[in-house]
């Protein structure tokens, strides 16, 4: 069996494909089995791994089913107890998987680690140093766009960057896989928040270094696509996670969070798409397979509130 499986998700990613797999080649975990789900990419891309790499399995999908659903085939198909997620506009150190391997496997309640992702174009800039979720009902990047000097602690974060994090297979039979309803975006904030609300942990690994360009499959980091979806995503995963109370507790800032949102986008030339995209998290929310509240959990609940509104005040700070 091998130590970590490695998963990327492709959907005409035909100008990252190589240098990702090249990188992967030369990483000094020996164990390593690489997995690409394709998304029925019509670049030439699934050949390019068909023909040039035929060490890593490759498997298509009939149609372009989303992140999450092609990551899911991955980790289902995937041999070893620990799976790392990485998308395919990334370049990965050569002790990415090892740094990986060995900051999971520091104890058993940690379900993911997310590694140390910096800006492809500016290396001493941080793209990602682990997601935080906070009450205004967004999602951001720990990080982002600061030096890269100031994120060497390891640490516990709201969820994993599933563009480049490692998870623990054992606990998804547990706490669920990846939202297929989700398609793309907001999926690892919403399996990070499931792993909490049953216990356990989130983490970020400084020394598993990976280089990201960022916004490889949409194209770009604002655009209607990607908009759409993240503002329903938004809607979707307060439902989803959140108990009733807890909504009703949040409801101030969460207003407050779409309300500030909606101007930015209005702002910014997308408004009707943000608009249109949180009616559609409503209608989705209506027959959504919403997390079932246990006592078992109630003390869980309580540290992820304050982390929410912690996370709200380092927001506002920075």
């Amino acid at each position: 069996m091998h130590e970590v499986s490695i998963v990327i998700p492709n959907y005409n990613g035909i100008k990252f494909m190589a240098d990702c797999l090249d990188a992967l080649m030369k990483q000094t975990q020996e164990d390593v089995e690489v997995i690409v789900v394709d998304n029925c990419s019509k670049d030439g891309s699934a050949e390019l791994v068909e023909n040039s790499y035929p060490w890593a399995k490759l498997v298509r999908l009939e149609e372009n089913f989303g992140f999450s659903r092609a990551v899911n085939e991955g980790i289902r198909l995937a041999e070893a107890p620990y799976v790392i997620l990485l998308n395919n506009d990334t370049e990965v150190h050569m002790d990415f998987a090892a740094e990986l391997l060995k900051g999971i496997r520091k104890s058993d309640d940690i379900f993911s680690a997310s590694s140390k992702m910096i800006s492809f174009h500016d290396r001493e800039r941080m793209d990602d140093g682990g997601d935080l979720y906070c009450a205004l009902g967004w999602a951001f990047a720990r990080g982002k766009d600061k030096s890269i000097s100031q994120y060497e602690r390891e640490c516990d974060i709201f969820a994993a960057c599933a563009g480049a994090a490692i998870y623990r297979k054992s606990i998804f039979d547990e706490i669920g896989y990846f939202d297929e309803d989700h398609f793309a975006y907001l999926e690892d904030i919403d399996i990070g928040y499931r792993a909490k609300i049953f216990g356990y942990r989130n983490v970020y690994i400084p020394t598993a270094v990976v280089y990201h360009v960022g916004s490889g499959s949409s194209g770009s980091r604002h655009n209607e696509f990607k908009i759409s979806l993240a503002s329903r995503n938004s809607i979707y995963l307060v439902y989803k996670n959140m108990p009733l109370l807890q909504i009703i507790l949040n409801l101030p800032f969460l207003t407050a969070g779409f309300a500030i949102k909606t101007a930015f986008f209005v702002i910014k030339g997308f408004g009707k798409e943000y608009v249109a995209g949180l009616v559609k998290g409503f209608s989705m929310s209506e027959k959504g397979k919403k997390v079932t509240f246990r006592w078992s959990h109630f003390l869980n609940y309580c540290r992820i509130q304050l982390e929410l509104w912690g996370n709200m005040v380092r927001l506002i700070n920075r």
